[in-house]
């Protein structure tokens, strides 16, 4: 069935055939609502929006509609960390106990900072399940995660901590700055740039949020991990998705377009944004004004193994094409970000991708409410996009 959207926004000169792809994500792809902005030498060359903001299409997509970019958010929570670091309040090869104490628990007491940008920590959720209601409290989660035994030994291997990832790393940012992660980012990052973007949206921003829509178009996001065990999963191989499962059942998905989870700080998969709000950071990075060139170096310096195979999303997410960890992003291993394999970014769970190509001073963010494609950027509405502005004409030359 052809659908039809009204296409809003600019496209500058050379990056017409970029408008036309983002109509073909509605009129063959099967858009619902969706933004996407990019950024060239600083300035936005694409800033699109259009369609509708829920399933039963009565709300326009507006340039200002936020909408939960899931783990693209981590990218956002990696950034806070790398700025303490930057600013020399925060050694990633420190012991994460030195910043949170209590973390020292069960055989912790030597893992590196660096180990949880990287999903390397073993902690992909605790050994006991938390239900919504004990997610949403931020010192419960932290506490249970501190007193958690690694699932394997930390450094030897890496794991896609999910949902751990955000509380882990955002529980050090608080420890560093004195603040929440989601008050870190919009006080000393998003807010300065002004960028549309909160992990830990106020309640008076909440009727800008789109709604997320499952595979099927409907409203509802229900579909939880079927197949899993029930009660505690005591090893990695007690069940063959028990990791899925630690990693991401915490959360029931169809739960995301609530107020309480919209307002809760969830780091690794709650931030609201437009896409001008996370493109405008990633330009800030790509641009060089957020950090210095060796932090910029060290975000996306790689630690993942040559071949390794990451014990959550190996075999489990078959649309996602492996990729390289670096702290807290995804090294442009597989292609997605375009034709420099020095870009680095981040994916959300339905297809949403911000990313930064620094040597081409460009920045990227796609955000959507259809669920489609998986967190390392491989939806087929993303990779027409990200294609359509590599091959513009005012990249034509560019290194990268």
């Amino acid at each position: 069935m052809t659908v039809t959207a009204s296409v809003q926004g600019t496209c500058a000169p050379g990056f017409e055939n970029v408008r036309a792809e983002f109509e073909r994500n509605f009129t063959e792809r099967g858009e619902v609502g969706a933004a996407f902005a990019v950024t060239l030498d600083g300035e936005f060359v694409v800033d699109l929006w259009g369609g509708h903001a829920d399933a039963a299409a009565t709300r326009p997509w507006e340039r200002d509609t936020l909408v939960n970019v899931y783990s693209t958010s981590k990218g956002m929570t990696a950034l806070c960390a790398h700025l303490l670091a930057d600013r020399g309040e925060l050694d990633l090869d420190a012991p994460v106990a030195r910043y949170w104490p209590e973390f020292a628990q069960a055989g912790k007491a030597d893992v590196p900072v660096r180990w949880l940008l990287s999903h390397r920590a073993g902690l992909v959720g605790p050994r006991e399940r938390l239900t919504p209601e004990d997610v949403y409290d931020w010192e419960k989660t932290c506490a249970a995660l501190a007193a958690t035994e690694p699932w394997w030994e930390p450094g030897s291997a890496q794991g896609y901590h999910a949902v751990s990832f955000g509380f882990l790393v955002g529980e050090v940012v608080r420890r560093v700055s004195g603040v929440s992660l989601g008050t870190f980012l919009r006080t000393e990052i998003t807010g300065p740039l002004g960028a549309d973007l909160y992990i830990g949206t106020p309640a008076e921003e909440h009727a800008r949020c789109a709604q997320l829509i499952g595979p099927d178009g409907g409203g509802s996001l229900s579909g939880a991990v079927s197949g899993l065990p029930e009660g505690p999963v005591r090893s990695l191989d007690a069940h063959p998705m028990a990791a899925f499962a630690l990693a991401m059942n915490h959360l029931p998905l169809g739960d995301v377009n609530s107020a309480a989870c919209r307002s809760a700080e969830i780091p690794a998969g709650n931030g609201n944004a437009t896409a001008r709000g996370l493109a405008a950071v990633y330009r800030a990075l790509a641009g060089g004004e957020l950090v210095g060139p060796g932090t910029l170096a060290a975000m996306r310096e790689p630690q993942s193994r040559p071949g390794e195979t990451d014990l959550v999303l190996g075999g489990i997410l078959a649309n996602d094409l492996p990729f390289t960890w670096a702290t807290g992003y995804m090294v442009n291993s597989s292609g997605y970000f375009g034709t420099n394999p020095a870009a680095f970014g981040h994916g959300g769970a339905g297809g949403s991708l911000a990313f930064a190509d620094p040597e081409n001073r460009l920045s990227y963010a796609y955000t959507m409410n259809k669920f489609g494609g998986g967190t390392s950027g491989g939806d087929h509405r993303n990779l027409a996009l990200v294609e359509a502005v590599y091959a513009a004409p005012p990249l034509a030359g560019r290194t990268g």
